[in-house]
């Protein structure tokens, strides 16, 4: 059904009240290069915790690889995934780009019906809707979101001739939220 399948991991290091969430977020794309997000796995846990969650999906979903930004928590990230797991293809991917900016191809993705999600999930899609430039929280379900759907839909082994055009009007200086479909 699909061709390709991925868990995407924004960890949070550390784990008390204050904290940020761990996102994961298990996405794929189907031989008409649509994408699809499948889970969302997010939540405030110790590293141990979101190695295995984000280890699980891996197997549950007979996933193509995990990939995980390794700017907070640098060796730690790959070091507990292989804890878990020491067989896991790993892609770890540091951002040098803005949150914004990486999202912003994705957002036009989701403004063309190109990416559907399975079922409701609320505090994802909140937090999509949410995500401005003004946003102080960090964003962590949405980054691994923008990670999954990067490496699915741009990456240049999985798609050259996608369209990132969008709707007349649209001004990636402005860019206040996702527009969410479901299918």
């Amino acid at each position: 059904m699909y061709k390709r399948t991925v868990i995407a991991i924004d960890p949070a290091v550390s784990n008390h009240a204050n904290s940020d969430e761990t996102g994961i977020i298990v996405a794929a794309i189907d031989e008409k290069n649509i994408g699809y997000v499948l889970d969302d796995l997010s939540g405030k846990y110790t590293p141990i915790e979101w190695a295995k969650t984000a280890v699980q999906a891996y197997h549950t979903h007979q996933a193509d690889r995990i990939e995980a930004e390794v700017n907070q928590g640098g060796n730690m990230v790959e070091q507990m995934l292989r804890i878990v797991d020491s067989s896991i293809p790993l892609k770890t991917i540091h951002a040098s780009k803005g949150k914004h900016t990486r999202a912003e191809p994705i957002a036009a993705l989701y403004e063309q019906g190109k990416v559907f999600h399975i079922k409701c999930f609320r505090k994802l899609e909140d937090q999509m809707c949410n995500f401005s430039f003004n946003h102080t929280k960090s964003p962590d379900r949405v980054d691994a979101l923008v990670w999954a759907l990067t490496e699915l839909m741009l990456s240049q082994k999985s798609h050259k001739n996608i369209s990132l055009w969008t709707h007349e009007g649209y001004k990636s200086s402005n860019l206040e939220q996702f527009t969410v479909q479901s299918r």
